[in-house]
């Protein structure tokens, strides 16, 4: 199939890498238009001109609510509508003593893994309750279903995230606005030396070693999950933490 997404529009925060830059593509292969928005306004643009026609760059500060004012505006100008807001810009500290996280860092993890998600729903839901309906789809993590020592801050945001999907979910229901989020293993993306504290071959082993299926996510394992969760294939689900995580939270 290549029309799962045909003439819906997706905007996917933190679309410049990653696991939103998966779902940028696998999402334009399904039709949508895609605005690629990140803080890293050039490889938001490399990837809106790989995906060609459907698809643009908006460089974008999801802990600022002038900054989704702002996409909104852009993309409504471009496309004319919303259909899907993908919440998937994610911040954590370095893995290590939950006492040794500056204030500063733990501020950036809370705007950017929490205070974005309300920044986002403010500026989306009124539009999609125009429309008649849409969805929202948050990266979380299985950090906020089966939490690691050394991550405490970022597992909370995640914990936060879940919480807000499910709730969420319960109250724009009446809306037609379906809310879920995706909880993703770790993946080779940016993120992960991070995660891991310093990344070692003896480090990434025992992490693979909590991992049943034996690998780390890729940003296609959770692309293909997200456009499921969009899609009009999934319109019964609203307010699900949808693990892909090879068996990681079992």
């Amino acid at each position: 199939m290549a029309d799962r997404l045909k003439d819906k529009v997706a905007i996917i925060t933190g679309g410049a890498a990653g696991f939103g830059e998966g779902m940028a593509r696998r999402f334009a292969e399904e039709g949508a238009k895609v605005v690629v928005a990140d803080l890293n306004s050039r490889e938001a643009e490399r990837v809106a001109v790989e995906i060609g026609n459907g698809a643009i760059a908006i460089t974008t500060d999801v802990s600022q609510r002038s900054e989704f004012d702002e996409l909104v505006y852009a993309t409504k100008s471009a496309f004319g509508r919303i259909d899907i807001m993908v919440n998937n810009a994610g911040y954590t500290h370095r893995n290590g003593d939950l006492v040794d996280v500056e204030e500063d860092v733990f501020d950036l993890i809370t705007a950017v893994n929490m205070k974005a998600i309300y920044h986002a729903a403010r500026a989306v839901v009124p539009i999609m309750e125009r429309q008649g309906g849409g969805s929202i789809l948050t990266t979380a993590s299985t950090a906020g279903l089966r939490p690691r020592p050394g991550l405490t801050w970022y597992n909370a945001s995640k914990g936060w995230a879940i919480t807000a999907t499910k709730s969420m979910a319960v109250e724009l229901a009446p809306r037609n606005i379906r809310v879920n989020c995706l909880c993703p293993v770790a993946g080779e993306t940016g993120m992960l030396e991070k995660f891991m504290g310093k990344d070692t071959p003896e480090i990434r082993e025992k992490f693979k070693a909590s991992i049943p299926l034996g690998r780390f996510s890729t940003p296609l394992d959770i692309a293909n999950a997200a456009l499921f969760l969009v899609s009009d294939e999934a319109s019964l689900i609203t307010g699900v933490a949808m693990e892909v995580d090879g068996g990681r939270c079992i």
